[in-house]
């Protein structure tokens, strides 16, 4: 942004602000996924109470590294792409492919006002540019720092202006009610466009429509960056006449029919990709292009003009996660403006696809064909929803109905909808079956003219504010304040909650809020009486309570069916026992199924995808309310037409069915079910033998369809197994009878069921229903549990009280209930909410299946490697078959050891052998020890992708003596980020001191950090020191401090001194062992000092959330990574990531957010502890996600901007030259580091009883602990000798010399066990060099947040006097939404010179206006800050101490008490300080709050989630869901008009009055305190009535709070009589 525009914005506002008398306006703005531009941030700046505008701020210009990459790295693809579909476009649906999906993603900030009265003007359009422009922040910029990822505008056509042109052309005016305007991009080249010109004519001709004339669209070319000039197009508007139709919606279906048409004319043409309507239509145009905000006004001369008027606008602005996004892609669509991300796309778009045959409707006169197909892989999310939506609406839908249909709500655990109005549940109930939703993060603006309207994603992940003026303005805003407004004519504030909408009527001027919304559109139909008459929901039949086969045989089955001991004992029996998934620990150390020597399921091929900073997982625990696995199973109707028929369907309330549930499926005569049986003969030989049965059985499926059956079921099951006969893998028959049916148009008429024996886990169960069932009787499980509960050894145990007894039909429920719960938690990995929409959608990656059987069975999934073909496939099935038939097969099953490991089983990467010869090699400091050491690596068998590559070079090799010192190579090292709670004490600061010795980074992990290990030591004697005295081996000049100190999910012990104290701050997204995953700290490990650390109570269990709540998304992730460079401009951020397909596009993403660094961590990484499907099945290597990202952000430009570090399964001088060589600059070392210290892989971290003290908190087994600092130097010392030694062999002096040069590395010659078709030349690709070498990225500058508001602050005289000498000094400032994070620098000043609680001065700073977000993050105590305004998202974010008041301002329209006047997740992870609000909070009020008191006047859904300490009142209102996690603290919430029962979420806390007299004066006092700060009148009328408030007050108590005085009414006084009060 220069200068200049930064003043043009200032001088905009204030016109603004004098210029207040506009009338009758509804602003509605929403603020999506936006990342940051830094580099060139001058920014407005408003100094002191005097208000001087100061814009003199240099602009801090950064080196702008870009070089004019093309931004269209998706050429070749798109036009490979739509060579295909010239010959697919009419024939056959083309499957949506992953790798397509995962190249577009992003979302943006949308917002939109709209005139009551209809009424259309110019200050409308010039209010939506102001609005963007104050967005800025949350827009991507390209790396030339100037292209936009994209900005827009919908309008109502401005005709004035129009006709003003026609004059002048002698065109003469249009006739309004027949005239379409077409907003169209066309290609650069002047030949190619006049062909598309051309081509668009003859289409209108041909449809009887008259083309009046073409408009070139006046432009400021000089505003373009530099990338989005290479592919700007040209811009033209067309005029046509359709005079053959009078009703507008007539009129809107001829346009959609004309554009469709002329779509597919251009799909066969050279110039295809190059055409694009941005809008077609009577009623609404489109103005955008890939610009930042603050230009667009600029560009289109239009939009400055003072005839452009529209009684409405929608703006939008885009960040792409991908630097190469196109002119189309911006947004808004032409009917929605879309801030989100669609997770279930895949799914979504093959399921429209499989539609395309039964959609019909009156409306369109039978060309339904003419406007297929409904959706386009290669665009993006947005694009796709918007295309859906449109066909909705074109074939006579409302707008609020579409959406409600596509994007429903949370409506199921709804205790209101449940009880008043009962109309809009059977209306999703109706759908529900019909359209599956489409899922993820969204805030959606929409409009076709007549209604423009604003809904949220079920789960409430975009913040959405709305409200409206005494002179009818209306605006609905996710970031307050990008428009100034007075707000004494504000007469109402309010926000949308999950799953809300709000709607504008333009003809008749009313808004109408969320029910009044739906209802209308519930009560269209009688749904309910359709749903009553036609949906039948399954009967939940009985568990069988007999083994129906003998023991032999059920083994015989079990060998066939390919289970293995570990499988029969650790999974089934553990889920059969405790109605959970098993726990285990340390990572996945044995080969991907396809380099293993050992026999595996189909199943191992298959990794789940999961989310990662562009969406949030959910918590499937706490947040469960939004989630559900009920299944519809039958025929899907014809979902443009409404009719009692479409419902009828069998609703199954789960996917996982006993024996006499399918029974009853098999038997319901509207489904006419088919069994299919899934054998494949091998008599002849098995060459091709599985194919053609596979064909086969699509054939026999095709049939069974065409001839009525509603459902078709797989099925495996057999009298007798023969021996030449083996089973087709249940996931090979599902998927290929999936995709069949999807291509041939038939997917809709019936669902598929699996009964199977081979399926036993939750990932099993995941891969079927990814791939197409409905849903899977898993038999032989079943009986697996029946024959453990009847096992004499079962029997024995629960008699002799060794194992909780259980009965034969709860063992089979226990069974059932741990792959529900597995399955919801699979689900809320990717941060899906429905199995109806995951159903199908193929969130997975493959590993090892070649490009035959994905294009069968798994079409559109990514096989980076490529890998088995059929018959060798067919080949691992035939190696489990054959065991049930030969004479020798032992009569117990096999230990493959996969999970375990044991000799003779599965290589494990950390084995005992190898442990045993690395504590000798460090130990002794052995150098022959340390080369047998690297024998035994070498000589492994493939266990990881790097094993299948070796080194070339063509110099010669050079001494070592030349090449770089190892002290200079171990500087690049790192630790893995282990949390002091997982592992010891001891273990902890050996690894700290040591990296410490090298200069490398050791990493704090979660859990804070004791300020003790901050100083260097000088009390050494004898390797001892009295202040570590548990230490061993130490020198003086030691420090124990973790050089990285990591920020996650939980927040625990992240203080202001804490973050302040850091070399580098990492945030961490995923971990590689449980991508998408919480932690959990077992209450047994949390020890008093753990505690102590973390801001909680010993013996509690401490929860992480799986997703950060302040990182819903990519812009979300940057305003982290701002808010920590805020606290500590010194440090650099680093995000960690787990590589799966796509993570080049998040980590462009991630750079463009302004992290320094990037770690990619892969599958392999290890975990104190886990379940057992989530170690296996999740995640991807870090050879694959290390090369996608090191050459994706080469493309775009970005990766100049950031370290690359990579960590996984690392052991060896020989990884760290692979790593090298696919770009990384540092390398991790997590499990081995442990080793070097100690460890031997007992592999029970997470039992608390390590026999060596590694990862124990007990006492007596730390008093074990082997390791000294020494022997992890010494290994460091090894490896970067040993990397040395390949240096010099290779000819090369300096690590930076070879870092990102593939071309170093050839394949290996040798041959795998089950194929020899692996590819990796993905790896081997080489898209170019940075421009800068490893050392120099390596010691960049940290990057900045440019000019901020602290820094002004921080130069008054008064204020630095204050904080050096602690004194007091009072401050007034103006604030605005672009200022964020404010009072963090301070903060971090504050912190880290005084500590978190040393500081005796007091700093009293008051701020007006709209702050932006994370005000007032990190406050140390002495910060009074008061806000007199409102405020944005997070909201006191991390606070230690001080006090934090936001109160509207002296005179408002509306009733404060009932205004949302700060954001979502206020208080995350606070650890202290007092915070007043008069007002209402959003979402996620005090989530993880651990010791802040907090007084609020009503919130949203999820308040007090996860708390652990301090004290929260609540004086008005609650959402749902309160008090989840909840382990600590108290929350008194007021009741007065006893709704709040049905909103706790009751299964930790217990919910009484307020009994207790402490915590009768405790609420008092707070309530006191807050009317005194606030002058709040809700709180001043419950003080004037205390006795009838009072009680009316409930008080939610924690288990850990109940004996204390303020929850205990007969609490035991101490000795002296007093009162002791727990410290708040």
């Amino acid at each position: 942004m220069s200068v200049n525009s930064a003043g043009q914005i200032v001088q905009s506002v204030k016109l603004f602000a004098a210029n207040n008398s506009k009338k009758d306006l509804v602003f509605v703005d929403f603020v999506g996924l936006c990342s940051i531009k830094k580099s060139k941030n001058t920014r407005r700046r408003v100094c002191n109470a005097q208000r001087n505008n100061s814009f003199g701020l240099a602009a801090v210009s950064r080196k702008n590294w870009a070089s004019s990459i093309k931004s269209v790295l998706d050429i070749e693809r798109v036009e490979n792409a739509s060579k295909s579909k010239q010959q697919s476009s009419d024939l056959k649906p083309k499957v949506a492919n992953l790798d397509d999906i995962l190249s577009e993603r992003g979302a943006c900030g949308v917002g939109f006002i709209a005139n009551l009265d209809n009424i259309g003007s110019h200050e409308i359009v010039e209010d939506a540019l102001t609005a963007l422009g104050c967005m800025e922040h949350r827009g991507g910029c390209g790396a030339d720092n100037d292209s936009g990822d994209g900005a827009g505008v919908m309008t109502s056509i401005p005709w004035d202006l129009l006709n003003n042109w026609a004059n002048e052309q002698g065109i003469g005016a249009f006739d309004q009610n027949h005239t379409g305007v077409g907003m169209i991009f066309l290609p650069k080249d002047d030949d190619l466009m006049k062909q598309a010109q051309t081509a668009i004519v003859n289409i209108f001709k041909q449809e009887g429509l008259e083309v009046l004339g073409w408009r070139p669209v006046p432009v400021e070319t000089s505003v373009v960056g530099h990338n989005a000039k290479e592919t700007m197009p040209n811009i033209q508007q067309v005029f046509v006449q359709i005079s053959k139709e009078e009703n507008i919606d007539d009129i809107e279906r001829e346009l959609y029919i004309c554009r469709k048409l002329i779509e597919r004319a251009a799909s066969l043409e050279p110039w295809g990709n190059e055409l694009y309507f941005c809008s077609l239509s009577n009623q609404t145009i489109v103005y955008k292009g890939m610009l930042r905000s603050e230009v667009l006004g600029r560009f289109y001369y239009d939009l400055q003009n003072d005839l452009y008027k529209s009684p409405f606008a929608i703006y939008h602005r885009r960040f792409s996660t991908n630097t190469s996004p196109r002119w189309p892609l911006a947004q808004p669509m032409r009917f929605l403006g879309h801030n989100g991300e669609i997770n279930t796309i895949q799914g979504n778009l093959n399921w429209m696809q499989s539609r395309e045959t039964s959609l019909k409707s009156p409306v369109w006169r039978d060309r339904e064909n003419e406007i297929r197909p409904f959706g386009n892989p290669n665009a993006s999310d947005s694009a796709n929803l918007d295309s859906t939506a449109e066909l909705l609406i074109r074939s006579g839908r409302a707008p609020e109905e579409a959406l409600m249909l596509l994007v429903p709500e949370a409506y199921k655990k709804h205790p209101t909808l449940m009880i008043k109005y009962p109309e809009i549940v059977d209306f999703y109930d109706y759908y529900k079956g019909q359209m599956e939703a489409w899922d993820g993060p969204a805030l959606l603006l929409f409009s076709d003219g007549k209604t423009v309207g604003a809904c949220l994603d079920r789960n409430g992940l975009r913040p959405a504010r709305y409200w409206r003026t005494v002179d009818n303005v209306v605006y609905v805003a996710s970031e307050v304040g990008v428009l100034p407004t007075d707000d004494s004519k504000v007469v109402m504030k309010g926000r949308l909650g999950p799953g809300m909408m709000i709607t504008v009527d333009l003809s008749s001027g009313q808004v109408f809020e969320n029910t009044e919304v739906k209802k209308r559109v519930a009560l269209s139909h009688p749904y309910g009486k359709w749903v009553k008459e036609n949906l039948r929901s399954l009967p939940p039949a009985n568990f069988l309570s007999t083994t129906l086969l003998d023991n032999e045989t059920i083994l015989r089955r079990q060998q066939a069916y390919g289970y293995s001991s570990e499988d029969v004992q650790m999974v089934i029996e553990t889920m059969a026992a405790q109605g959970k998934e098993p726990t285990f620990c340390m990572g996945d150390d044995i080969p991907l199924a396809v380099l293993s020597r050992k026999p595996h399921m189909l199943y191992d091929y298959f990794k789940q995808r999961f989310a990662q900073v562009t969406n949030p997982a959910i918590d499937p625990l706490r947040e469960g309310l939004v989630m559900s696995l009920e299944v519809n199973i039958g025929k899907r109707g014809n979902i443009l037409e409404v009719g009692p028929e479409n419902a009828s369907q069998v609703i199954l309330s789960n996917p996982v069915l006993n024996d006499g549930e399918l029974e009853s499926l098999l038997k319901d005569p509207h489904l006419k079910a088919q069994v299919l049986p899934t054998f494949f003969n091998i008599r002849k030989g098995f060459e091709g033998s599985l194919e053609k049965t596979l064909s086969k059985l699509c054939e026999a499926a095709d049939e069974a369809v065409r001839s009525g059956s509603q459902l078709l079921v797989l099925s495996d099951r057999s009298d007798d197994l023969e021996a030449t006969r083996p089973a087709i893998p249940i996931l090979l028959a599902v998927g290929a009878v999936h995709q069949h049916l999807i291509q041939n148009g038939l997917r809709m008429q019936a669902s598929i069921v699996a009964d199977t024996a081979q399926c036993f886990s939750t990932h099993q169960f995941a891969c079927l229903i990814g791939y197409g069932a409905s849903a899977i009787c898993p038999y032989l499980a079943l009986e697996t549990c029946r024959q453990w509960r009847l096992s004499t050894k079962t029997v024995n145990l629960m008699r002799n009280g060794k194992m909780p007894t259980v009965t034969i039909e709860q063992a089979q429920k226990n069974f059932c209930k741990a792959v529900r719960s597995g399955l919801l938690k699979i689900l809320s990995k990717m941060g899906i909410s429905l199995l109806s929409s995951y159903c199908g959608a193929q969130i997975f990656e493959v590993y090892g299946l070649g490009k035959e059987i994905i294009d069968t069975a798994f079409c559109g999934s990514t096989s980076k490697i490529g890998g088995l073909t059929f018959d060798e496939l067919a080949r691992e099935t035939l190696s489990f078959w054959v065991k049930a038939f030969s004479e020798d097969t032992s009569k117990r099953l096999e230990n493959f050891g996969f999970i375990q490991f044991r000799p003779g089983g599965e290589y494990h990467g950390n084995n005992p052998e190898m442990s045993k010869l690395l504590h000798k090699a460090v130990r002794q400091k052995n150098d022959t020890a340390y080369s047998i050491y690297q024998q035994h690596l070498a000589n492994r068998p493939v266990n990881v992708l790097r094993d299948l590559l070796e080194f070339k070079s063509d110099r010669s090799p050079i001494p070592v003596g030349r090449v770089e010192p190892a002290s200079s190579i171990a500087r690049r090292f790192c630790t893995g980020g282990m949390s002091l709670g997982a592992i010891s004490r001891e273990t902890h600061e050996a690894i700290a001191i040591a990296m410490n010795r090298l200069g490398g980074k050791s990493n704090s992990g979660e859990g804070g950090e004791d300020p003790i290990r901050w100083s260097p030591l000088t009390d050494v004697v004898d390797g001892y020191s009295p202040t570590l005295p548990h230490l061993k081996g130490l020198q003086n000049g030691d420090t124990a401090t973790s050089a990285i100190k990591q920020v996650a999910s939980g927040r625990f012990g992240v203080t202001p001194t804490f973050l302040a104290n850091a070399d580098q701050l990492e945030i961490k997204i995923a971990q590689g062992a449980k991508p998408g995953e919480g932690g959990q700290l077992p209450g047994k490990k949390v020890s008093a000092y753990i505690a102590k650390l973390r801001n909680s109570k010993p013996g509690v269990p401490l929860i992480s959330p799986p997703p950060h709540h302040d990182i819903y998304s990519i812009e979300d992730l940057a305003q982290l990574i701002y808010d920590l460079h805020q606290v500590n401009p010194r440090a650099k951020v680093s995000v960690k990531l787990v590589a799966e397909a796509g993570i080049g596009t998040v980590a462009s993403g991630v750079a463009k957010g302004n992290a320094d660094i990037i770690q990619i961590s892969g599958h392999d990484g290890g975990t104190g502890a886990s379940p057992v499907s989530s170690i296996k099945h999740a995640g991807g290597p870090w050879e694959l996600g290390l090369s996608e990202t090191h050459q994706t952000l080469i493309s775009n430009g970005l990766r100049e901007r950031v370290i690359l570090r990579v960590d996984g399964g690392f052991k060896s001088g020989f990884d760290v030259l692979m790593a090298a060589l696919m770009g990384a600059d540092e390398y991790g070392f997590g499990s081995v580091a442990m080793i070097a210290t100690g460890c031997v892989m007992a592999r029970i971290c997470h039992t608390n009883n390590c026999p060596v003290g590694v990862a124990s908190q007990r006492e007596e087994l730390r008093a074990r602990f082997p390791g000294l600092p020494g022997d992890l130097v010494n290994y460091f010392i090894y490896v970067a000798e040993e990397l040395r030694g390949m240096l010099a062999q290779l000819g090369y002096e300096k690590l930076d010399d070879v870092i990102g040069h593939t071309e170093l590395l050839r394949p290996r010659d040798i041959s795998l066990m089950k194929t020899q078709h692996i590819d990796l030349s993905y790896i081997l690709s080489n898209v170019g060099f940075p421009k800068l070498s490893s050392t120099m990225i390596r010691n960049q500058e940290v990057h900045t947040n440019g000019p901020v508001l602290d820094e002004v602050l921080l130069s008054d005289p008064e204020i630095t006097d204050a904080i050096d000498n602690e004194k007091v000094a009072s401050k007034s400032v103006a604030i605005y939404n672009v200022d964020r994070a404010v009072c963090g620098r301070i903060a971090g000043v504050i912190a880290k010179r005084y500590g978190d609680t040393g500081f005796a001065g007091q700093l009293n700073i008051t701020f007006t206006g709209s702050a932006g977000q994370s005000f007032g993050c990190f406050l140390t105590p002495g910060m009074n800050i008061r806000l007199v305004g409102e405020a944005n998202d997070y909201v006191g974010k991390g606070m230690a101490g001080g006090e934090l008041v936001v109160t509207p301002v002296e005179k408002t329209g509306f009733t404060p008490e009932d205004a949302t006047i700060v954001g979502n997740t206020c208080l995350y992870g606070a650890t202290g300080g007092q915070v007043f609000v008069r007002g209402k909070a959003g979402e996620r009020f005090a989530v993880r709050n651990s010791l802040a008191e907090a007084v609020v006047e009503g919130t949203g859904d999820h308040c007090c989630e996860y708390m652990t300490g301090g004290c929260v009142v609540i004086l008005g209102k609650v959402g749902r869901n309160v008090a989840a996690g909840m382990t600590g603290g108290l929350a008194y919430i007021l009741d007065e008009d006893d709704t709040l029962i049905p909103k706790v979420n009751k299964e930790i806390v217990k919910i009484q009055r307020v009994v207790a007299p402490v915590g009768q004066m405790q609420l008092k006092s707070l309530i006191e305190a807050h009317v005194e700060k606030t002058g709040s009148s809700k709180g001043s009328d419950i003080l004037n009535e205390w006795d009838k408030y009072l009680p009316l007050f409930w008080q939610l108590v924690p288990p850990s709070e109940e004996d204390t005085p303020e929850a205990c009414a007969d609490y035991e006084q101490t000795a002296t009589g007093q009162v002791t009060f727990q410290s708040a």
